[in-house]
């Protein structure tokens, strides 16, 4: 049957044309021909679908190097896993992973020639990297701490998996007309950031008959980018056992009534803005049947997926060891001495944050003092300075061909000077992100910072331009932004003069978020203007 979107390809874009005559998932055939041919035989509309494996092509093109994702699924991952995923680093990846927003784990410097072997020992192991990108679901983003978290209302990660299983290589909806974000969690803190996804289901309760029923709310429609939206709610309350279905609804909705004439219009947000909370919910209704309507909201706050140090689990005698990643990047060495840790000291399980962090569950008490000792987390430590604790980086202009500014090192040696010289007793969130595409999720950090280039004398220069306040969460915002730019050799003290100011107008117990909302921007963009 032809795509209900094909009946008129004038209205369709350069991609979609390119779908209607090949699926994304079928260019895995391709492979091995690429493999034995080199990056030469590589077709430029070809560079579009390789996106369904996971497959970038990093900066400068020429160069035929690809950015390879990995899916975790929920952050769960096995010491066997982890060992494989060093051992790919080692072999083909100059011992580099980065940890992305979306648990994943992203190699760099890869080659086609190389992709028939990293496949086939990813498969071995249970991993993949079908559709952790292209137009289609991608990765799903949960609690990394589902099923040891304490202040947990439901253990997600059934469901989690359930939904995950369901999408992979499902040729139903490999067709999307944009990448499809979903977050699934029960958690009360919102780790997951549920309202800057496609779909969220968030841990609800509803008096059901006279009693208490655990279930999710659900939100859709939102995304970061050049146009950020905040998901929206719907009237609904989901039992667990109607969360595929509800996720399969919404999935459809979007293939068939999403736009697909113009790529920066396309995500889901867009199509819920036309049509309204209403129209969408009884679109999704006609193909569900009928739901319950909302109940009790269970999130109190936003903790980002971040929990570093020691801490117990919900099993007794337990606890699991929340580790800093600076910037989400480790070394092939760090991630195989951690699965022997994982081992050791606990039952071989990982857990990969949307924090860009990793967390080792499931220690014994009577373990605890040994393995804080451990080598490798010195550097990869569960008590990490609190400026780099809460960063979160895009890959910048050392990989990505969109970005105008590189990010990840001088993310870092911003954070080293702002850790030395700005004392804090609550966190500041800074995000980097090196292009307006906002892969460093800068528009829901205390500081984000977005790469650009100003003009210094007669010469052109990387710089950045600022927002303040962003938050999720029961009180959710997008940063404001404020005026100019500021050239990327003076954002630390930037930053530094940002966070004076916070101080000086801080009431007792308010966050960087509550100051700006309640005296605006002025005094932060007075801060600012100096390094302008």
């Amino acid at each position: 049957m032809e795509p209900v979107w094909a009946q008129d390809r004038s209205k369709l874009n350069k991609v979609e044309l390119i779908k209607l005559e090949k699926d994304g998932l079928d260019i895995i055939n391709d492979i091995e021909r690429f493999a034995k041919l080199g990056f030469a035989a590589i077709e430029e509309k070809d560079f579009d679908l390789l996106k369904w494996l996971g497959l970038y092509i990093s900066r400068p093109k020429e160069d035929g190097f690809f950015l390879l994702r990995v899916k975790i699924p929920g952050g769960v991952l096995t010491s066997l896993q982890a060992r494989t995923l060093g051992k790919i680093a080692r072999d083909y990846g100059r011992n580099l992973l980065d940890i992305s927003t979306r648990h994943a784990i992203q190699f760099h410097w890869i080659r086609v020639e190389y992709l028939p072997d990293i496949f086939a020992r990813l498969a071995l192991v249970g991993l993949s990297c079908i559709e952790s990108a292209g137009d289609c679901p991608r990765t799903i983003v949960g609690n990394p701490l589902a099923g040891y978290d304490q202040e947990e209302v439901i253990d997600a990660s059934p469901i989690l998996k359930e939904v995950s299983d369901f999408f992979h290589n499902n040729r139903e909806f490999s067709n999307l007309p944009r990448k499809f974000k979903i977050s699934i969690s029960g958690s009360i803190h919102n780790p997951a950031s549920a309202e800057i996804h496609d779909l969220s289901f968030t841990p609800a309760e509803k008096q059901v008959n006279g009693e208490t029923v655990i279930g999710f709310h659900v939100k859709v429609g939102g995304g970061l980018s050049a146009a950020p939206y905040m998901a929206q709610d719907l009237d609904l309350f989901v039992l667990p056992s109607e969360v595929l279905s509800v996720a399969k609804a919404v999935a459809t909705i979007f293939r068939d009534f999403g736009y697909r004439e113009k790529r920066n219009h396309a995500r889901l947000k867009f199509l819920l803005q036309d049509w309204g909370v209403e129209k969408f919910q009884e679109e999704l209704i006609n193909r569900t049947g009928p739901l319950a309507s909302r109940g009790k909201d269970l999130t109190v706050d936003w903790n980002a997926g971040c929990s570093y140090g020691l801490h117990q689990q919900v099993q007794s005698g337990l606890n699991y060891l929340g580790l800093s990643i600076p910037l989400g990047r480790f070394y092939a060495d760090e991630i195989e001495e951690l699965a022997t840790i994982a081992e050791t000291y606990g039952d071989g399980s990982i857990r990969t944050t949307n924090s860009q962090d990793l967390i080792l569950p499931n220690i014994p008490d009577a373990k605890t003092e040994a393995v804080l000792s451990e080598k490798v987390l010195t550097r990869l430590t569960p008590f990490p300075k609190p400026f780099t604790a809460h960063a979160i980086s895009c890959t910048g202009t050392q990989f990505c061909p969109l970005g105008v500014a590189e990010t990840k090192q001088r993310a870092a040696k911003i954070l080293e000077y702002l850790d030395q010289h700005v004392e804090l007793d609550t966190p500041i969130v800074v995000h980097f992100s090196g292009c307006v595409n906002s892969c460093g999720q800068n528009q829901i950090a205390d500081i984000g910072l977005q790469g650009t280039v100003a003009k210094v004398g007669d010469q052109i220069v990387e710089a950045f331009t600022f927002s303040i306040g962003g938050r999720l969460g029961p009180q959710a915002s997008f940063g404001i932004k404020l005026k100019g730019s500021v050239p990327a050799d003076r954002v630390a003290k930037a930053v530094e003069s940002l966070v004076n100011a916070f101080k000086a107008h801080r009431a007792p117990g308010e966050s960087f978020s509550d100051v700006v909302k309640r005296i605006g921007t002025d005094a932060f963009q007075l801060a600012l203007d100096k390094f302008i």
